[in-house]
């Protein structure tokens, strides 16, 4: 159970709540479900019995405990503890690892993404790299999550934007969103920085940053060294890829069938599609591009764990660690997707 699905699951009991006249209160637009904080426990949290405490006119607690059997009887859910002034924390069943790395292998590059809804984003951006290059990013991230997007740009006609992998309509359409960040010094125009940088490595420098920093241009961009973020993610990503090769020469595959001790890499996959959410009402790449980071470097960690070592013979658990692995390979590749950058197999 991914956290937006977990969301729902905790909306839903709080409509069937306020149906069965238990609640009386508005039932919210959404409910946020994450990691418990220190004292909590289990595996997500919500504050939801606190943000319907006054509205109902009841002490938090007790809202708590009327969402509780509601909450439990969804599938996927092991057990529900109430802590502090009202928090729910809530912990999967065994297979919920099991079933989330299936439905992202399912899913592949798709996952994470929503249905469209009909919405149409106008972004405009000014004339200068790194707004455009936002601009096109936020463009992607929003068609994942069901939003149309038609970039409006001051003045589309640099050719090296396109090079960059920048795709902009300038049809002068009445924008309603801005793309406001800090640009880069005068001299690192767009085709300064192909020459000196190249696509990925430009974008990257581009949307690493929040939109107030400086943007990160420098030759150390370039360096192959975990000191490089960018090159740790590609990095990450073929070893995925080198894993399944190497699994194939040993005679197995990928498959979710037991429960993995790696409960930091199961959460970066998690955690992938409300990052998503999140990049896109914030208009922010950039924490698309630091969860990127993290799942990389706790990939990298784990995926020295995933094949046979000497003797050994290929196992079950051989087979779910190696399927751990690419799943979290689809969430590095699909990230990079949707800033404009490439995920190379082999590096």
């Amino acid at each position: 159970m991914t956290p937006a699905e977990l969301s729902r699951t905790v909306l839903h009991a709080v409509c069937r709540a306020v149906e069965d006249g238990a609640l009386r209160a508005p039932v919210p637009e959404s409910v946020s479900v994450e990691r418990p904080r220190p004292g909590g426990c289990g595996d997500y949290a919500t504050n939801v019995a606190l943000r319907l405490a006054g509205p109902a006119g009841q002490q938090p607690r007790a809202v708590a405990e009327m969402l509780r059997p509601r909450i439990a009887e969804a599938p996927g859910i092991a057990a529900i503890e109430i802590t502090g002034p009202g928090f729910l924390n809530i912990t999967l069943d065994d297979g919920a690892q099991q079933a989330l790395v299936r439905q992202v292998l399912e899913r592949g590059s798709k996952y994470g993404w929503t249905e469209l809804t009909g919405e149409l984003a106008q972004p405009s951006c000014r004339s200068e790299v790194r707004a455009a290059v936002t601009a096109d990013a936020l463009r992607r991230i929003l068609l994942s999550q069901g939003t149309l997007t038609r970039i409006y740009c001051e003045d589309a006609a640099d050719p090296a934007w396109a090079d960059l992998g920048v795709r902009i309509g300038a049809e002068g359409a009445r924008p309603h969103l801005r793309t406001d960040v800090m640009p880069v010094p005068a001299d690192d125009d767009a085709a300064t920085l192909l020459r000196r940088l190249g696509v990925d490595a430009a974008r990257w420098g581009l949307l690493s940053a929040a939109s107030h920093d400086r943007p990160r241009t420098g030759d150390d961009l370039l360096v192959q060294q975990e000191s490089n973020p960018l090159f740790r993610i590609q990095y990450a990503y073929s070893r995925t890829r080198a894993l399944a090769r190497n699994a194939e020469q040993l005679g197995f595959d990928s498959a979710p069938q037991n429960h993995v001790d790696a409960p930091t890499l199961t959460t970066a996959i998690g955690d992938y599609p409300a990052v998503l959410a999140s990049a896109t009402r914030l208009r922010a790449p950039d924490r698309l591009a630091r969860h990127l980071e993290s799942t990389a470097d706790v990939l990298l960690a784990f995926q020295h764990t995933v094949l046979p070592v000497g003797d050994e013979k290929p196992l079950a658990t051989h087979r779910s660690r190696l399927a751990l692995a690419e799943a979290a390979g689809v969430v590095l590749a699909g990230g990079l997707s949707l800033l404009g950058i490439t995920a190379p197999d082999y590096l």
